[in-house]
């Protein structure tokens, strides 16, 4: 069994930092809930800690359900990451609202399912990692109590228990027809010799869930609404946290467990890929609102980001590329967000004036949506061009070809956003706060945007090497 409970520690500390945050939250007045946000930032930064000691290790723990490898380091460190950066955002809008320890706790869990889901290595686990993961989505989104909000809740709720129903019968038909086992290391050898049409029906019930927790076609259709209802933290955890999780397990599920020579499933992926990657781009193009732009531009970067999962297996340089690519996505798209935070408008033309008014904002916003574009020496760029290169590695050319025309068509809409900002006198009157956490947040994840390529030239060919022994 490998029963290592201290190999799970920082999943544990996630657990254990929730539940304390739940009762700090409890036994505190209405105008000292922000201890419980230091304690939930704690357990977040703790978690990331009690990961240093296991970089490099290659295990799975209790019956093979649970990857102990680069993936699951990186996503111990990146996902809580993600949930610090998304509680600086939060400061000033949770801050003083009867409901700020729930927005805590609920971070905390979502953080928690995307890092489960990550390391899954068993189609249960893989299940039971999707609801957690899942639950807290709804309440975060629906957070505000307010008309959109409810929507948004609603929206998420019935999408993503229409495609967990999926999930969980494509894990079954996979786990009958694998001749029972669920771990991904037998489910590969069982699932070599089993009918490919089942295999093919069972593999499409589970990536529904996955293509719903990570935004992509056809489980798309709650992010723009959600992302627009939902208040702009929830809005910016979303976006990041479930699509690091998701991605990292369907890279697994596709590498691990589902023999490419049994069912063609590179080719459903690559296609999802393209398709996904142009909906999301062409569809921002019309968008006034900039959560609604962001909304959709997180629908095309997934489609980038799924090239590497369709050459999993067949590039030896996908899941490095995949790991820089997700890291340079995450602190882009959460410092969008910190801009958002620190200006809410709800037109892009309200941003008219805004490097006179707040300077260092507008540059934060410019490092932000030019490194969505993928645009050097941003961090995007660098994942751009690793995910790139290790999908013509991978013999997808033409998805290369697709993925280059759909960058260049993205900067349209970006510079939609960009353009009031630096023209006008600024009309308009700056209507967020000066929370200092806010900008720190913001401010943070400018710069890695804007360095990110700096780190990830030395760190791409070390960890791509380190992966390949």
């Amino acid at each position: 069994m490998n029963e290592r409970p201290l190999a799970l520690l920082p999943e544990l500390l996630l657990l254990a930092g929730a539940v304390t945050t739940l009762l700090t939250g409890a036994f505190l007045p209405r105008d000292r809930q922000w201890v419980a946000r230091l304690v939930a930032a704690g357990a977040m930064f703790a978690a990331m800690v009690a990961t240093l000691p296991a970089v490099g290790e290659r295990a799975t723990v209790y019956a093979h359900s649970y990857a102990l490898d680069a993936g699951t380091t990186a996503a111990r460190l990146l996902i809580p990451l993600a949930g610090l950066l998304v509680v600086g955002i939060a400061a000033g809008r949770v801050a003083g609202n009867r409901r700020e320890t729930e927005f805590s706790v609920l971070t905390l869990l979502a953080v928690l399912g995307a890092v489960l889901l990550a390391g899954a290595s068993d189609l249960l686990l893989l299940a039971v990692a999707y609801l957690l993961s899942s639950v807290p989505l709804v309440g975060l989104a629906g957070w505000g109590r307010d008309r959109r909000g409810a929507e948004a809740a609603l929206k998420v709720y019935l999408i993503g228990a229409l495609a967990g129903v999926g999930l969980l019968a494509g894990a079954a038909l996979l786990t009958a027809v694998g001749g029972g086992a669920s771990d991904y290391d037998r489910l590969a050898t069982g699932l070599a010799g089993a009918p490919s049409a089942a295999v093919a029906v069972g593999v499409v019930g589970v990536l529904a869930g996955l293509l719903f927790k990570i935004g992509a076609v056809p489980g798309h259709f709650w992010v723009p609404d959600a992302v627009q209802g939902a208040s702009i933290p929830a809005g910016a955890l979303l976006t990041t946290v479930p699509k690091l999780g998701g991605l990292l397990a369907a890279y697994r599920l596709f590498a691990v467990a589902v023999p490419a020579d049994v069912v063609g499933w590179p080719l459903l992926v690559a296609v999802l890929a393209a398709v996904t990657m142009t909906l999301g781009n062409f569809a921002a193009f019309g968008q006034a609102d900039p959560r609604r732009l962001l909304a959709y531009s997180t629908v095309a970067q997934v489609g980038y980001l799924l090239m590497a999962v369709a050459v999993a297996g067949r590039a030896e340089r996908a899941l490095p590329a995949l790991l820089v690519y997700l890291a340079g996505y995450a602190v882009t798209n959460l410092g969008a967000f910190a801009v958002l935070a620190a200006e809410p408008h709800d037109a892009l033309d309200d941003y008219r004036g805004l490097a006179r008014r707040r300077p260092w904002l507008a540059g934060a916003l410019a490092i932000c949506l030019l490194g969505l574009v993928g645009t050097p020496p941003t961090a995007v760029f660098a994942g751009k061009l690793t995910v790139f290169t290790a999908a013509w590695d991978g013999g997808l050319a033409w998805l290369v070809v697709v993925a280059a025309v759909n960058t260049v068509a993205s900067l349209f809409y970006y510079l939609r956003w960009l353009a009031p900002a630096y023209t006008g006198g600024g009309r308009w009157p700056t209507t967020g706060g000066r929370n200092r956490t806010v900008a720190a947040a913001g401010a943070v994840a400018a710069g890695a945007a804007l360095l990110g390529a700096a780190v990830a030239v030395p760190w791409y060919p070390l960890m791509a090497q380190a992966l390949a022994r």
